[in-house]
């Protein structure tokens, strides 16, 4: 007999050899009915595959991310021999589940995949679905495994890299590959599939290498899922950051000034100012002091701190000087600048916290396949800051910053996201820098504060930064999409790098603590994901335009231009269409730019000293005074604009 324990601290007993699905259906048989997934001691496994010692089961169903992994895994595989059976000599390399579903990179040789062949592939991976063919798994020689893909380059090069007795296939129906594993129990729960786009994708993301043709796609047990996921997907379309952009003009970006590298516009630029100008009065009022660094450093500043070492690959390469020797790199980080300020003074107990901030430009080499409008980029701007601390002070700070973010996202209207604890891999110890105490410290504090706070948290084992544990918020947009917005992370690392100090009340000299935090994180990426959020209509406080000021006729243009200085003396945005074209195209044109409020101004609007209200979105506010209107203005920004 073999002792299983469940989820809920609950153990029983079973035979050994005793399968996932058995303990499932000893639970009950809806269960049973549902489970397509499990892990055991930590590891993805079938529900088939006989359990032989003592150990943790967690059984998965659709509903749980793990549950959705193995599902898209599985269809993966289904998606694989769709492609071989339609198209003969392909050259098959490796196809994960992703968020939302699946690839397959694909070398086609020959043949030529697009969008017109999308529905032969999910009508051929329909019908291998409705055989309900059962993934198995199996070990494999590494000389078999050679055999078998002798003539494909591609799993001939993974294979060379694992090492003989852990090498397993996964079957199903006529169609094997290699596969760790991790499936459901048959084709026969894939239900609704769409291919959704191909593209080109070098072999292991490398541009030296072959590019290959990515397949992406998704699939769902029900039809009706599927249904509701490719509306959303249309909504996204609507939503997408990179449109919106363009159409309220607020960035754009040149082949000729390079890729990854966004040119922001005269709206753009002043909506970022607003956003700066937000959080700096956040920030004085929390005591940090705004600092400037240079856009680059000496490559000694970067291996110092580490980021040389650990980012280095994903930097510019270095520049050279005249002078023989000397290299500078375009900084990846602002924070060894931040460590070099402080080191600037003496400082003593007495003088700390220092919270220094600054919105400081970085630059990272991101491979081009991977850029997407603002939300990956080559050269952002991180609402950066860096408060140096004594141990005992660390709590409180910490506690701190966690209300500033929450400020943040209160005031743009994220209200729906959880915290997410980023703890090392305690397996993959070369991963970091720092010493094992330093570490635990660190993220005892960043537990106690999150459990402190009340926060609604989650644990994820190695998604700690290199050098220290992070707190990192996991926000939720309208569409129901995950981002991680704001990060806040303790480092006892840095400062022992960078040899910092301050006198304690002791006269003797002490290492400060270090945060690093940074609400928005990105401006860019922080953007984008709020136009995607508000699909354009950002908080009244925060758009570029607030009012438009439309007048019937030339005849009123004056008035209008009276109507614009009262609105611009009581501090609205505001500005005036006089063009001779029809209200009915001024009002289209201003609905599309997503102004919040159209003034109409005529024959009647002048004679009573007044003005005609529409708001975006079509509903009348009728006749009032500009001073009336300039309440309503205020009374909306105070009520999405909180106090900190």
């Amino acid at each position: 007999m073999i002792q299983i324990t469940l989820p809920d601290g609950s153990i029983k007993a079973f035979e050994e050899n005793t399968t996932p699905m058995d303990v499932a259906k000893s639970i009950s048989e809806g269960l049973a009915r549902n489970v397509i997934s499990a892990s055991f001691n930590g590891t993805t496994l079938e529900t088939s595959t006989p359990l032989t010692t003592d150990g943790s089961l967690i059984l998965y169903t659709w509903n749980n991310d793990e549950g959705k992994t193995a599902f898209w895994h599985s269809s993966a595989h289904v998606l694989a021999q769709a492609l071989e059976s339609l198209y003969p000599g392909i050259k098959l390399t490796i196809g994960p589940a992703i968020d939302n579903g699946f690839y397959y990179d694909v070398d086609f040789g020959e043949h030529v995949v697009s969008e017109k062949d999308f529905k032969s592939i999910e009508n051929k991976m329909i019908e291998i679905a409705r055989g309900k063919h059962a993934f198995k798994m199996r070990d494999v020689s590494k000389a078999d495994a050679l055999s078998l893909y002798k003539g494909n380059e591609y799993k001939t090069e993974l294979i060379e890299n694992l090492e003989d007795g852990t090498i397993t296939f996964c079957d199903h129906d006529t169609f094997t590959d290699l596969c760790r594993g991790g499936h459901i129990p048959n084709t026969g729960i894939i239900k609704a599939v769409k291919i959704l786009s191909v593209a080109g994708a070098y072999w292991r993301g490398d541009e030296k290498n072959k590019q290959l043709t990515r397949v992406y796609g998704t699939s769902f047990p029900k039809q009706k899922e599927l249904t509701a996921y490719l509306e959303l997907l249309e909504e996204a379309k609507k939503r997408d950051h990179r449109k919106l952009g363009k159409e309220l003009e607020l960035f754009t970006f040149s082949q000729k000034v390079g890729q990854g590298l966004p040119l922001w516009l005269p709206k753009g630029a002043a909506l970022r100012e607003r956003l700066e100008d937000f959080l700096k009065k956040a920030q004085k009022k929390a005591g940090y002091e705004m600092v400037i660094t240079p856009h680059i450093g000496q490559k000694e500043l970067y291996v110092t701190s580490g980021h040389y070492e650990k980012y280095g690959a994903d930097s510019f390469q270095p520049i050279t000087t005249p002078k023989e020797g000397e290299e500078f790199l375009l900084k990846p980080m602002n924070c060894p600048h931040h460590c070099e300020i402080y080191n600037s003074a003496q400082w003593s107990y007495k003088d700390l916290p220092k919270r220094f901030a600054e919105f400081g430009t970085v630059y990272r080499y991101e491979q081009s396949g991977e850029l997407h409008g603002l939300t990956r980029v080559r050269g952002f701007t991180q609402d950066d800051a860096h408060i140096f601390c004594t141990p005992d002070q660390l709590d409180k700070e910490f506690k701190d910053v966690i209300d500033l973010v929450l400020y943040v996202f209160g005031s743009l209207g994220f209200e729906n996201f959880t915290a997410q604890v980023s703890l090392r891999d305690p397996e993959t110890p070369e991963k970091y820098i720092g010493s094992d105490e330093n570490w635990e410290k660190a993220e005892a504090a960043i537990l106690n504060a999150a459990i402190d706070k009340g926060l609604n948290y989650v644990i994820e084992t190695g998604e700690a930064a290199f050098y220290g544990p992070k707190l990192d918020f996991m926000v939720k947009d309208a569409l129901g999409r995950q981002w991680q917005l704001g990060t806040i992370q303790v480092d006892y690392n840095l400062p022992e790098r960078f040899e910092l100090s301050y006198k304690g009340s002791d006269n003797e000299l002490h290492r400060p603590v270090m945060i690093h935090r940074a609400p928005f994180g990105s401006m860019e990426r922080f953007i984008a994901i709020l136009l995607e959020h508000t699909a354009g209509n950002f908080p009244l406080w925060l758009m570029p335009d607030q009012v438009i000021v439309l007048s019937i006729s030339e005849k009123y243009e004056k008035y209008a231009k009276n109507v614009l200085s009262l609105l611009e003396n009581n501090e609205i945005r505001a500005l005036i269409d006089n063009r001779n074209e029809t209200m009915g195209k001024k009002i289209r044109e201003a609905e599309m730019k997503k102004i919040p409020y159209m003034i109409i101004v005529g024959e009647n609007e002048e004679q009573e000293g007044k003005i005609s209200v529409r708001q975006h979105g079509g509903e009348d506010l009728g006749m009032i005074s500009v001073e009336a209107f300039s309440e309503i203005v205020a009374t909306e920004v105070n009520k999405t604009l909180k106090q900190f």
